[in-house]
């Protein structure tokens, strides 16, 4: 018999091991506790091939949310990036060679920007190499590379080895590690423009602490106590690396959302309260498409929209939909979830609950999960909703601060929140399908003791709340979600998704 369908995606709950370095198991759970006692649950697996990216690698709440709407494997654009670096595709890259030979011509500068580590969610190191293959190729000289520190995919003093990889790379090909700079400034997502000012007049104006070290001058910043994410400016004083009218610019970061306020500042819109202007005359290449309404910029690897998504789908079907989540993972419960889509489809509604104007959230480990709950749980009951999708976001956010007691306080305002938000759909006749689209909080803290700020190889749980004791669910990957959701609502599953029905009655 069809069902209305909740699909609540716990962002960063992973299944750790039983032990303190799993801050989910090590942290009273009542709510969490019951359901698994209850109700039928599996594990599905959300990072490597069975996400569309390379073997091994982890997750991510882009790639995850792709994944979970789609009802498929998704390649994610780091497969095919890697694929034209492999078989040398790249050098045919219309883009490419129109940036490169640009700078051959002209003599101008040509910069490469971005994610400088192997943590894979936002960028790549190897793809960082090959644009340097590429300008030694063309016997480019003035190549300047201006390198944000992570600390949160990866641990927090990981970047001093990272730059040295670069340094060494360039040594044997060409070009200067020009800047250094934590990602808490260089890319943020939240609109906090007075972060995206201190990059921008270190990359334009040359202001940052001055070193003809840079690895060395990272130690510093870690003496002092700064780790990557929140390095401030370092500025190679050897060089003259600043971005001039009419350079090259390569953002090599191929994942969109903290890659569009830089992008902004730089080529479309000038912000004089805040003392930024764009560049006359940029030639600037973003790796993918990062937003749809940009204009004057090139893209080196355009995106292939992934159609009929689940929201799609049920849009056609003639249902109601609402997605819901607070300003972190809103994009991810509708731009990737409807696979890269930014409009919502006819009968689709959505909530935004704003996230707390907070440094780090180990300031507030809650976030804005009650409010995204009590908004849900109003939803709920105005009974006009055949399937509601919604992200609670703590488990991800607060762990990538590493802060233990913080990420505890996090587990416990979801525990909460779930409890509510299922009792609700319960009593208003929703089945409810509980997963996350990767690890975080359920590996908190790493083998030699330190905290541990990025993401999990950890599958994920799905709980099926149903009324059917027989009901069982099996093992599988975030592909079969979507699926499992038409399964849920008594609709057939469409040619496009792929992944496979989950639950068994």
């Amino acid at each position: 018999m069809a069902k209305k369908a909740l699909l609540m995606i716990l962002d960063g709950w992973g299944i750790g091991p039983h032990d303190r370095s799993n801050a989910i198991y090590s942290t009273p759970t009542p709510y969490w506790d019951h359901l698994l006692a209850t109700y039928p649950h599996s594990q599905l697996m959300a990072c490597g091939e069975d996400v569309g990216l390379p073997d091994g690698q982890m997750g991510n709440s882009e790639v995850g949310h792709l994944n979970i709407g789609g009802g498929r494997i998704v390649y994610q654009d780091l497969v095919k990036i890697n694929k034209s670096i492999a078989d040398g595709s790249i050098l045919k890259n219309p883009e490419v060679v129109s940036a490169f030979s640009y700078a051959q011509r002209t003599g101008k500068g040509i910069h490469f920007m971005g994610l400088t580590s192997d943590g894979g969610v936002h960028s790549s190191l190897e793809h960082l190499f090959a644009l340097c293959d590429i300008a030694h190729e063309y016997g480019l000289k003035d190549v300047f590379i201006h390198c944000f520190m992570d600390g949160r995919d990866t641990d927090p003093e990981s970047g001093k080895g990272f730059v040295a990889q670069v340094e060494e790379h360039c040594a044997a090909t060409t070009g200067v590690v020009a800047t250094v700079t934590g990602r808490y400034y260089a890319m943020d997502r939240d609109k906090r423009w007075e972060r995206i000012k201190l990059a921008y007049d270190q990359l334009v104006d040359g202001v940052g602490r001055q070193s003809d070290n840079m690895v060395r001058a990272i130690q510093e910043s870690y003496d002092e106590g700064v780790t990557d994410e929140f390095i401030k400016p370092i500025v190679n004083s050897t060089v003259d690396g600043r971005i001039k009218e009419g350079d090259v610019v390569i953002f090599f970061n191929y994942r969109n959302d903290r890659a569009k306020e830089l992008t902004i500042v730089l080529t479309q819109q000038d912000m004089p309260e805040q003392g930024m202007h764009t560049i006359a005359d940029l030639q600037y290449y973003c790796m993918t498409p990062y937003d749809a309404s940009f204009t004057g910029v090139h893209i080196l690897f355009p995106k292939e929209n992934v159609q009929n998504t689940l929201a799609e789908y049920l849009s056609a079907c003639g249902k109601k939909q609402l997605h819901i989540a607070e300003t972190e993972k809103y994009a991810h419960v509708t731009f990737f979830f409807n696979g890269g889509r930014e409009e919502p489809f006819e009968g689709e509604d959505r909530i935004l609950v704003p996230s707390p104007k907070v440094a780090t959230y180990d300031l507030k480990p809650e976030m804005s999960a009650f409010e995204v709950r009590d908004k849900l749980v109003a939803a709920i009951g105005e009974e006009k909703y055949d399937y509601i999708v919604v992200n609670y976001a703590n488990g991800d956010m607060v762990g990538h601060t590493g802060v233990y007691e913080a990420i505890q306080k996090a587990v416990v305002a979801i525990d909460e929140c779930v409890r509510d938000t299922v009792e609700a759909a319960r009593s208003h006749g929703y089945e409810v399908i509980i997963i996350a689209d990767h690890g975080n909080a359920d590996h908190a803290i790493n083998e030699d003791g330190t905290p541990n700020t990025a993401h999990s190889l950890n599958p994920v749980p799905c709980i099926y709340v149903t009324e059917n004791r027989d009901a069982t669910v099996r093992d599988g990957r975030l592909a079969d979600v979507a699926p499992s959701i038409l399964q849920i609502m008594d609709l057939p599953q469409p040619a496009e998704m792929t992944g496979n029905r989950l639950i068994e009655r």
